[in-house]
């Protein structure tokens, strides 16, 4: 079959798959994540039916899909609602980088990857999927909860941190030393800086200069302006990724509006390729020996995620309810994750297939959990008190009445 031919019929067939995948997923109320990580699985080297002609296309549409990903993500976010979350939410910022990069640090050490390993799987472990999160948010109902911007304040913080992790690993996965890292450190600090300044100060300017009537142009401009920055970020060792972010937060108003809607379907496209992608370069027949470690390390960073919402919730005065709705929303890992791994893999194989089973494990539970970690919490708490030590059940606490639970449920974020 000529070349061309071959890549039409494999790429034609790769997302024909994809979109059935994804129809599937939303019937049975997951997130496609874990559906296309196995796709990729399964026609990757190893697999039952491995790509070859595609390969090559496949590998920069993933590379696309990492840019919309994060340039999606910087549009929800306005530079001055960053600036807020950072000034309110950087204790729980911090609480979430302790508890939840230490297990993948420790866990890496372990197994022997040694430093680079430790940071690249700490990264993994350390940050929440934005994009399922908010999906979850959304399918549950709860965009209008009081634990809500809290949630949200956390995923910022994280998203705006790997504006500075991802240009440190960058350099340690190239070898460069503590001189080139600190350079590099600086870089991307300027960069970000810069970026913020800007859109603080003139963002009004950037987008009225970016933003046209005709969704076409609108389109173009946008999406070129993306990709060039995000060319310009990989050469600085800043990341692409991060890049596209920056051009997200610099954009706001009515052309973060626009270009959030044309962008979304493509967006939604190469995000789905990007997964697929990370799955074809991981031979499955590693998986299973790795599925313990990644059990374990996805049950420790479930409890340390949950403390971590839990914490963030109690300091912005959230009842109990609203506590453990939000920790039990910030434990799904996807997007960020698959990247770390997909930029430290050539360094460290070792941590493709544990990232891989890790994620397949959270993307799934990580819904689950913010369904239920609250119920669950409060019949555990209700059982106790009625078995407490005057045994007459009247400690039972309030928040497991109707009318407190439903008061809390429904409340606006503003009040």
């Amino acid at each position: 079959m000529h070349d061309t031919t071959a890549l039409l019929v494999e790429l034609g067939s790769v997302i024909l798959g994809l979109g059935i995948i994804g129809r599937l997923a939303g019937r049975i109320g997951l997130s496609p994540i874990p559906l296309y990580l196995l796709a990729g699985l399964a026609f990757g080297e190893g697999g039952l039916l491995p790509l070859g002609a595609s390969e090559e296309f496949t590998a920069v549409g993933a590379e696309i899909g990492v840019i919309l990903l994060l340039l999606l993500l910087g549009l929800e976010y306005s530079a001055s609602e960053l600036v807020t979350s950072l000034k309110t939410q950087y204790p729980s910022g911090a609480v979430d980088f302790v508890l939840n990069a230490t297990p993948g640090a420790v866990a890496a050490l372990l197994l022997g990857w040694g430093p680079v390993g430790a940071v690249a799987l700490a990264g993994v472990t350390w940050i929440s999927s934005s994009g399922v999160i908010a999906k979850v948010l959304t399918d549950l109902g709860r965009l209008g909860n009081r634990e809500t911007p809290v949630i949200l304040g956390v995923l910022v913080i994280e998203d705006l941190s790997m504006a500075v992790y991802l240009p440190l690993l960058t350099a340690m996965l190239a070898g460069v030393g503590f001189a080139g890292g600190s350079i590099a450190l600086l870089i991307a600090l300027g960069t970000v800086g810069f970026v913020l300044y800007l859109a603080l100060r003139h963002g009004r300017l950037i987008s009225r200069a970016v933003s046209s009537d005709n969704p076409e142009m609108l389109l173009l401009v946008v999406l070129g302006l993306t990709v060039l920055v995000a060319g310009v970020a990989q050469e600085l060792q800043v990341s692409a990724a991060v890049g596209a972010f920056l051009v997200g937060i610099a954009l706001s108003g009515e052309v973060a509006e626009g270009a959030r809607k044309l962008l979304t379907p493509l967006r939604d496209l190469f995000a789905a390729v990007f997964f697929v992608f990370f799955g074809l370069s991981t031979d499955p027949a590693e998986i299973p020996p790795v599925l313990l470690p990644a059990a374990l390390l996805a049950v420790v960073t479930v409890l340390t995620k949950i403390g971590t919402g839990w914490y963030a919730a109690r300091r912005a005065g959230i009842g109990s309810r609203g506590r453990w709705r939000a920790g039990g929303t910030l434990v799904a890992r996807g997007e960020f994750s698959i990247v770390i791994a997909g930029l430290a893999v050539a360094t460290e194989p070792r941590i493709g297939p544990i990232a891989t089973a890790y994620v397949l494990i959270l993307v799934i539970v990580g819904p689950l959990t913010a369904r239920w970690t609250q119920p669950v919490a409060t019949r555990i708490q209700a059982w106790r008190d009625r078995n407490g030590k005057d045994g007459t059940g009247a400690g039972e606490i309030p928040v497991a009445r109707p009318a407190p639970a439903a008061q809390e449920e429904f409340v606006s974020s503003a009040d």
